[in-house]
């Protein structure tokens, strides 16, 4: 994934993972906080292969209403439950997906959270020689299934737009799929 300058980027805006300027620290921190949230959100009483079916193809919905050219993948312990590439996926997404899922699966965190705490006091994690990047990705897109009282017990990842993208589209259709399920 490329990192593209933004030169109209100003200091109110909301953190950007893909910005490569200087960005506050409060903005960053206030990304962190909202994820936070998110995963303090969006926990389930349980996640079946049914509950893995019908997730997959909320997000399949999403992105052919939008005309995303996107990889969706939900998994469990490294068992696919659900994949699909949509029109404008490329291999290199399949890529993506195995990296960014293994991220969230490792840290028990979304892939984005997990990129957004390491570049806390400046950096970022794939700086130091200790991270593997062709096995992990802390780019956004991959989010743990949170079970009530069991932690992590699947992830559900797309790859294919911008990552914060990415990773909004997995929370929103998650916030969904919590709705309908409850």
């Amino acid at each position: 994934m490329q990192e593209q300058a933004n030169p109209s980027h100003t200091p109110d805006m909301e953190f950007d993972p893909d910005f490569t300027g200087e960005q506050p620290e409060s903005a960053l921190q206030a990304l962190i906080e909202r994820i936070e949230t998110e995963v303090r959100t969006l926990q389930f009483d349980s996640f079946s292969q049914a509950d893995a079916l019908s997730l997959g193809l909320l997000l399949v919905e999403l992105g052919k209403e939008r005309n995303l050219p996107i990889a969706i993948d939900i998994r469990r312990s490294g068992h696919v439950l659900f994949h699909v590439s949509l029109p404008g996926a490329t291999p290199d997404n399949e890529i993506w997906v195995e990296r960014k899922s293994r991220t969230a699966a490792r840290y028990a965190e979304p892939s984005l959270l997990v990129g957004l705490r390491g570049r806390l006091g400046g950096g970022r994690l794939e700086d130091n020689a200790w991270f593997d990047q062709n096995r992990f990705a802390t780019h956004g897109g991959s989010f743990p299934i949170y079970a009530r009282g069991t932690g992590p017990v699947a992830t559900v990842t797309v790859s294919g737009l911008p990552q914060k993208a990415d990773h909004e589209l997995v929370v929103e259709a998650l916030a969904r799929f919590r709705r309908n399920k409850v």
